[in-house]
């Protein structure tokens, strides 16, 4: 039986509790945090212990920042740093699993003028690794994992397809660090998808799912059974994690994730 997940920016209701009885009712398994900066997410704390205490499961939180480890500026990388830290640390205090990012997002493009990034590609990986290693042994410390999510060439020149991350955490040496796969990229970069999840089984940790289009899973063209098929060839017992848009009336497509994704997987 698959264990789906939905982000809480997408379910109705003001409070976590309440979005917990609509996702529950859906047939959702879990609710997908999200990690602003400024700290924003450690001021939740009291707010998520309480949900907790209630009964809402929330094994993983996806950072919504706007600069990330693998940022040009120092400054910039520095900050992003410490706000994964902090998610860490507070989505441990919950009794979650870990935090998922990817290495950086609309920070350049290698489609787009002037096509070559101001830094090399040996100066990129020399940073990743660095910011991986010190958000990796964070992790470890408070007993979770970091995920690092591949972005499609258009939002990240650096970490596109699964076998670059799986190249940098292996070079980590660090077991609190995992691949988190996005279907939306993936579909985007791997010229074979389920053979990509394959190939990183040993390091798949977390999976989000959102079709070919963005939209809710069954929106595109996205072959699901293929997909799901490879996560059950391998073992996943992980959480599928909906981050989409969503087309047509939001609360029927929010609805729709859990059964769709069931039929397409079984």
């Amino acid at each position: 039986m698959l264990k789906t997940a939905v982000q809480e920016q997408l379910l109705p209701g003001e409070t976590l509790q309440a979005k917990w009885d609509f996702a529950q009712a859906a047939g959702y398994d879990a609710i997908e945090l999200r990690g602003k900066g400024d700290l924003h997410f450690a001021s939740r704390l009291d707010e998520l212990k309480r949900a907790a205490k209630d009964g809402v499961v929330m094994p993983t939180v996806c950072v919504d920042m706007l600069h990330f480890f693998g940022a040009f500026d120092t400054a910039l990388r520095a900050d992003a740093i410490t706000q994964m830290k902090s998610q860490l640390t507070v989505i441990a205090e919950i009794g979650g699993l870990g935090a998922q990012t990817p290495a950086s997002y609309g920070m350049f493009s290698r489609r787009l003028p002037p096509f070559e990034p101001p830094r090399s590609e040996e100066e990129d990986r020399e940073i990743l690794l660095a910011g991986l290693t010190e958000l990796g042994e964070h992790a470890r410390r408070e007993g979770v994992t970091l995920f690092l999510e591949p972005l499609n060439r258009y939002e990240d020149h650096m970490v596109n397809r699964l076998e670059q991350a799986a190249d940098l955490i292996r070079s980590t040496g660090l077991d609190s660090v995992k691949i988190g796969i996005d279907s939306y990229h993936m579909n985007i970069e791997e010229s074979d998808p389920a053979a990509a999840i394959l190939a990183h089984a040993d390091l798949i940790g977390h999976a989000q799912v959102s079709d070919s289009n963005r939209f809710q899973p069954g929106a595109g063209h996205l072959d699901w059974p293929a997909w799901l098929a490879a996560l059950h060839t391998i073992g996943y017992d992980g959480y599928l994690a909906a981050e989409c848009r969503l087309t047509g009336d939001p609360v029927a497509a929010v609805r729709s994730i859990p059964a769709f994704l069931q039929r397409s997987g079984a």
